[in-house]
């Protein structure tokens, strides 16, 4: 046992068996809790004598404790917003997909956008929706709806006119207007073709801004999160400072901004420095390509499925070789989208140019080094067997979302054939080679549940029953090095392992109360598993206390 304070528990957790994240001493029995921080990690009765009548006790009854949660990759406003959104997701057929719409539509004003849906084109057979199916049932509505992984939306002819979206517009660099035989557009729009329509769809108002960002916090809590990677703009960054400012933040906030400018990030850490325990800067992000569903991720060869198509780069890479080079220099983090083994080889040859160029201009102080600077790759699912290595020799970090396995594990084979696919999502190969992985979700286009993640991770068994022994099996891990994934090397990903992500004296008491061992059963069963708390600095966050 370490206690530093040698004062009175505030709260303790018994009755546990502890995961603390620590290599040194991975196992305890009960935790103490002093303020916002952990006093102590040890024995039951080493605990327990830390308590007095007014320390809050909490009784685990032989479940699991374990460093708090951190998505290290969510859309956090996206997400909050999405809660109260139609819901399109699970929509089987074309039919119930046009029928959830039009119903949605009618409970709202006229002229109300509708957004969010993360429809799923898979479930009814591959066929992508069409404007033609939806007009007639939101003609008052603009429309434009999110396939699930954000990569492609469908607009109504409502939300095409308001953007002044027809046959004459032009194709969008590292996008695509989906056309008719005719040349009209169907409303399918593929990345950056997207911002033709997100340009003139309105802000919601503070207040509605501020509910979503509620809404995502309660919503997180329960799945034991508590922190987040938040991958968006600049308009995320000033309702996560307006809501802090209030004192109201419940989930501790990374923020990242858009790559392209860097120049603006660099000169808010200046002026302002990179933020506090509760809300952080200093962390950009960029897009290489766009995903495996939209056909838009960029790979060395053809789809197996699209002969003719090997998908696209979202940004030149001269682009990125500046922005990158740029904010590097300027000692921000770099973390970068990269879908397909063409993107994750491109990305690792400009971090590899990158560090060697600023090794080359380096002063007496010596070149950064790669944990200086952590360069991430965010998802990182399709690696060419020859690039594994390279993350480990270059220090680059996976953040990656193990869910996505067991989702696209349903039909990504027959879109790049089986040799691509044993190193998709190869969590095993990645660690086997030393490199860092840091786990998340990717919501909205996932759930933000680490539970599933860690079962997905561990099982690798696809969502619709089809993979009992696993997709791709020998990429599987095991369930602590999934928990490090989600909680020690999360951390790492944030610069922020001196203050988070083990259960350590001293550092912040972000806790997960789970109702059950998870690394002491089987992985199939992982499934059943729930988390009882959610502490976030000494308080209970989940479940509601008032």
């Amino acid at each position: 046992m370490d206690d530093r304070t040698g004062a009175r528990a505030d709260l303790v957790i018994v009755g546990a068996r502890v995961w603390t994240g620590n290599p040194d001493a991975p196992w305890a029995e009960a935790v103490a809790v002093s303020g916002e921080r952990i006093a102590a990690v040890g024995s039951r009765a080493e605990i327990e004598a830390l308590a007095d009548e007014a320390t809050r006790v909490i009784d685990a009854a032989g479940g699991l404790v374990t460093p708090g949660f951190i998505d290290s990759h969510v859309h956090f406003i996206d997400g909050g917003e999405r809660l109260a959104s139609v819901q399109l997701r699970d929509a089987s057929t074309p039919d119930e997909f046009a029928r959830r719409l039009g119903e949605f539509a009618a409970t709202l004003p006229p002229d109300t956008w509708i957004q969010g849906g993360d429809w799923d084109h898979t479930l009814w057979g591959g066929e992508l929706p069409r404007r033609d199916w939806i007009d007639s049932l939101t003609a008052e509505h603009p429309v434009f709806v999110s396939r699930l992984d954000g990569h492609m939306g469908l607009a109504n002819t409502a939300a095409l006119e308001a953007a002044g979206v027809d046959a004459a517009t032009p194709d969008v660099e590292g996008g695509e207007i989906v056309r008719g035989a005719d040349g009209a557009p169907t409303g399918l729009l593929k990345d950056n073709a997207r911002g033709l329509v997100w340009r003139v769809v309105p802000d919601a108002p503070e207040a509605q801004q501020d509910r979503f960002l509620d809404a995502a916090m309660a919503h997180v809590a329960e799945r034991g999160v508590t922190s987040v990677h938040n991958v968006g703009g600049w308009g995320d960054l000033a309702i996560f400072r307006r809501v802090h400012e209030a004192g109201r933040l419940d989930t501790r906030i990374y923020a990242c901004t858009p790559i392209a400018g860097w120049e603006r990030l660099r000169d808010e850490v200046a002026e302002h420095g990179r933020g506090d325990d509760w809300l952080r800067i200093g962390c950009l992000k960029g897009f290489v390509d766009g995903s495996l569903g939209s056909h838009t991720a960029a790979f060395l060869d053809p789809f197996s499925d699209a002969p003719d198509e090997r998908g696209l780069l979202v940004n030149e890479p001269a682009d990125l070789r500046r922005w990158i080079a740029g904010a590097d220099a300027a000692g921000l983090q770099v973390a970068v989208h990269a879908i397909g083994d063409r993107a994750n080889r491109l990305l690792l040859d400009i971090y590899e140019e990158v560090a060697a160029r600023e090794a080359s201009r380096s002063t007496t102080a010596g070149p950064r080094s790669a944990a200086e600077r952590r360069f991430r790759i965010e998802h990182a699912q399709h690696i060419h067997p020859d690039d594994i290595p390279r993350l480990a020799e270059l220090g680059v970090i996976a953040s990656m979302q193990p869910y996505h396995a067991i989702d696209d594990g349903r039909w990504a084979e027959s879109v790049i054939g089986p040799e691509r696919s044993r190193t998709t999502y190869a969590f095993r190969s990645l660690l086997d080679a030393g490199a860092r992985i840091a786990f998340g979700s990717d919501w909205f286009v996932a759930p933000p549940t680490p539970l599933a993640g860690i079962y997905a991770a561990v099982t690798r068994r696809t969502l619709d029953g089809g993979n009992p022994d696993g997709w791709v099996p020998e990429q599987k891990i095991t369930v602590e090095e999934a928990l490090a994934a989600y909680t020690r090397d999360a951390a790492y990903a944030s610069f922020e392992e001196d203050v988070k992500g083990t259960l350590e004296p001293g550092k912040l008491a972000d806790l997960v109360v789970l109702d059950r061992d998870i690394t002491a059963i089987t992985p199939e069963e992982i499934a059943d598993a729930a988390v009882r708390a959610t502490i976030v600095g000494g308080r209970i966050v989940w479940p509601p206390t008032d």
